[in-house]
Parts: structure tokens; sequence; C-alpha cells
């Protein structure tokens, strides 16, 4: 999903605010699992989120969320967002983090969610680094 950032969405240094980043992140990681499921999803975790650098007013904002491993009744996304200034042809990371979702069934209790097939090497890949960098996050996270 595109945003532009627009004044309401950013603070008194002309950036996002990172409450603006993170309900984008949280739609469009809801998004993504709620195509893989077809079902209802609500959020049941967000791990911490890496602010990487700033998006500044007037950057075209692009989120990205891909389902990289399910559970019975669950997924997890990762979501990572990247900023444009398309008159200067400048690109960069600017987010990430992985979230949990729960498909729910038509009484909102949860609901088993299909397996995860990655049929091409592109897929493939992008799940182990999904893993990986989660893993090591983790890892990093409980060193301290």
């Amino acid at each position: 999903m595109s945003e532009i950032l627009m004044p309401n969405h950013t603070n008194n240094l002309g950036r996002a605010l990172g409450g603006s980043v993170l309900h984008w992140m949280d739609i469009c990681g809801a998004i993504a699992s709620r195509r893989f499921a077809r079902r209802q999803v609500v959020t049941a975790s967000m791990d911490h989120v890496d602010f990487l650098a700033p998006i500044t007013l007037g950057d075209v904002v692009t989120v990205e969320g891909y389902v990289f491993e399910t559970g019975r009744a669950s997924m997890d996304v990762r979501v990572t967002v990247r900023a444009e200034r398309p008159a200067a042809d400048e690109r960069r990371d600017t987010a990430t983090s992985f979230f949990t979702f729960v498909a729910l069934d038509d009484e909102e209790t949860p609901t088993p969610v299909p397996t995860l097939d990655c049929p091409d090497e592109r897929q493939r890949a992008l799940r182990d680094r999904a893993l990986e960098q989660r893993s090591r996050r983790r890892r990093d996270l409980a060193e301290g």
C-alpha cells in the first residue's frame, strides 16, 4: 500500500509520527494475512519495531507485507516501510517489524489457516530471510 506523508501525519519537525507509521504497518499486515487466510483477522502481536530512517513531509511511503510462517490459526507477517522522493530518485528503508495475526470464523473464534506453500525459489528466499531476521532480532533482544 502507498501513502503520501501529509501534514496531519507529521510531528513538529515535519517527519512521520511513529503512531501513523505503526497504523499503516498494522493495516498492511492485516491485508496480507486476510488475503492469505481468506477470512477476517485480528492483530495478536507485534514484535519490536526498528525505525531506521525518518520519513519527511511529502515523501511517498510504501508499506509491504507478506506471510512467512503459519500456525494452526495464526500467521506471521513481515512488514517493511520505505520512503521515496520521486523528484530526487531517492528511496530508503524506514521501518520494519513482524506481526502475528489470528484468523477468525463467523463466530469470531480462532479458525485454522491454510498451510504456507512457497512453490518457487523467490518465495522460499523471502520466507527464509524473514525467519532468520526475526530469529536474530529475538536473540539480540534477549542478550540485551
